[in-house]
């Protein structure tokens, strides 16, 4: 199981090898990439920048672990980058293993759903006019 929080890039064949089971009929993956734009907030994106509270760790390894217990599950991979990331850059990469697509579909939707909820991650939206907004604080 990968469960990480890092300020290196991320590597979404790293995951899929984490997840990787002779069972394993289906691998549901999640990318989310920083976006040039927000439509909750008035200007273009050029970069965002991820900070965490210190027992943010834990708590990611906490949700990944619980995901990795639903029966069925056979493998269960999240890393979320902090840091100053720019447009395209990768800032989350989930995978989950299991023996068919719908439970692997639905489990990996659900991990990077709680892991936005129950995760303390906080996102700072650089405009490319020089101003700033936080966002989920």
């Amino acid at each position: 199981m990968i469960a990480r929080l890092t300020t290196d890039p991320l590597d979404p064949a790293e995951h899929l090898a984490a997840v990787a089971h002779p069972a394993a009929g289906a691998v549901a993956t999640f990318l989310g990439q920083v976006r040039d734009h927000d439509p909750a907030v008035e200007g273009q994106v050029s970069a965002l920048e991820y900070s965490a509270h210190p027992d943010a760790r834990t708590m990611l390894h906490d949700v990944a672990n619980r995901h990795a217990q639903v029966e069925g599950v056979l493998g269960v991979a999240i890393s979320h980058r902090t840091g100053h990331l720019p447009v395209g850059d990768v800032a989350v990469v989930a995978a989950v293993a299991t023996a068919h697509r719908a439970l692997a579909f639905e489990v990996c939707a659900r991990l990077v759903e709680d892991v936005k909820a129950e995760v303390p991650i906080w996102k700072k939206e650089i405009l490319t006019t020089g101003e700033h907004v936080w966002v989920g604080l």
